[in-house]
């Protein structure tokens, strides 16, 4: 990448760490296989069990409720199914009630069939509908199974925090399972399962500057378990078979280590870029909407509309002027579709939105020179000939 472009878009995924790569590297240089048993298998044993722990760490969890996944989306297949165990014993899930801001991963319903999938709806701020929740969970059939529910802390693309801790209170009233997408919050909120009543957590490594490839299912404890979904030698004691990848486990665990240093510090810092950038985009034209402004939001992201410019029009506008951005959600491989978020929210997902995200990387340079492009695309859009 041109030193003259600037990333805002770090909620696609954040920049490799320093501390990542290097972990990455040393890793590539221990031979063997972490379930042999001689000195080499060993060494890459410990390796993955200390990276264990760094990720209990950053979810306030237990280590041993850490299975490590290929990524997010291995995760959210794994633990959204109707079958469980409670120990030996099975246990049916009957339902997955699911928000209308989940990520695709997470709104395909993993393993249950479609007649067994929910929605949950938000009001117009994009926060979901508590008392629509509490209805859905009193008409469920307690015949079919328990309910399952499944709401993101973060939304990946208006950084709208889901107030979590009144939802598991709903969820635990209604003896229900409560799975939440933390992708987008770890590293940029204090992460707790206990603290927020989930049972289970979804966390993912390039969204906090590790390697891709690699991602994590976290539960509060370690006897109500899904049935795997990868079947084999019996690796993550039986909960995902294969062998594991210890060159990203171990970059995984050094971004965890990292971004779960003083995170309200961290976090301060990129939310007065990220305010200061508002700012100037304000000012620079006052019809610009920003997704979710009046609600609690992550300190890095703004999700906005320009009216009068499309979102894919915007996109590269910005991307020839040297700053790359996302048309929302980058999970669709380049696609630049409707949003299922706005579109949820109450407003036309037809003009679409775009997301600026930042991270600890971003300079005021960066913001100032993001300003100026915003600037410079407002006014084209509204000159005679350019409106998108």
């Amino acid at each position: 990448m041109s030193s003259s472009r600037i990333y805002m878009d770090w909620n696609a995924t954040a920049p490799l760490l320093p501390e990542a790569r290097e972990a990455c590297l040393s890793a590539l240089d221990l031979l063997g296989n972490p379930s042999s048993v001689h000195g080499e298998g060993r060494a890459l044993r410990t390796l993955i069990e200390n990276a264990r722990r760094d990720v209990a760490v950053l979810c306030g969890a237990k280590p041993g409720s850490v299975i490590f996944t290929s990524g997010a989306t291995e995760a959210a297949n794994l633990v959204l199914t109707p079958d469980f165990r409670m120990g030996r014993t099975p246990l049916k899930i009957g339902r997955l009630y699911a928000s209308a801001i989940e990520h695709p991963a997470v709104r395909e319903g993993g393993r249950f069939p479609r007649e067994a999938l929910s929605e949950i709806p938000v009001i117009s701020d994009g926060v979901v509908d508590l008392p629509v929740l509490r209805e859905l969970l009193s008409a469920h059939d307690r015949q079919l199974g328990l309910p399952m529910v499944a709401v993101m802390l973060v939304n990946n693309e208006t950084g709208i925090i889901q107030p979590i801790a009144a939802i598991a209170e709903i969820v635990r009233a209604h003896g229900g399972i409560l799975v939440v997408d933390a992708v987008q919050a770890a590293g940029r909120v204090p992460l707790s399962i206990e603290d927020l009543g989930a049972d289970f957590l979804i966390v993912s490594s390039h969204k906090i500057g590790g390697p891709k490839g690699a991602g994590a299912l976290v539960a509060r404890g370690e006897v109500m378990m899904p049935a795997p979904l990868i079947r084999g030698g019996g690796q993550e004691k039986g909960h995902r078979s294969g062998t594991e990848n210890p060159v990203a486990i171990a970059g995984f665990a050094a971004a965890a280590r990292k971004v779960g240093e003083d995170v309200g510090q961290r976090i301060g810092v990129v939310t007065a870029l990220r305010d200061k950038l508002e700012g100037e985009m304000l000012a620079a034209a006052t019809d610009v909407v920003i997704h979710g402004r009046d609600v609690s939001r992550v300190g890095n992201t703004i999700f906005f509309t320009l009216p009068g410019l499309k979102a894919e029009t915007g996109q590269i506008a910005f991307d020839l002027e040297g700053v790359a951005l996302s048309a929302g959600s980058a999970c669709s491989s380049g696609k630049v579709g409707q949003s299922h978020v706005l579109t949820a929210m109450g407003y036309d997902p037809r003009q679409g939105a775009l997301r600026i995200s930042i991270g600890e990387g971003t300079t005021q340079a960066d913001i100032d020179r993001c300003a100026t492009v915003f600037a410079k695309v407002a006014a084209r859009r509204r000159a005679p000939g350019q409106a998108a």
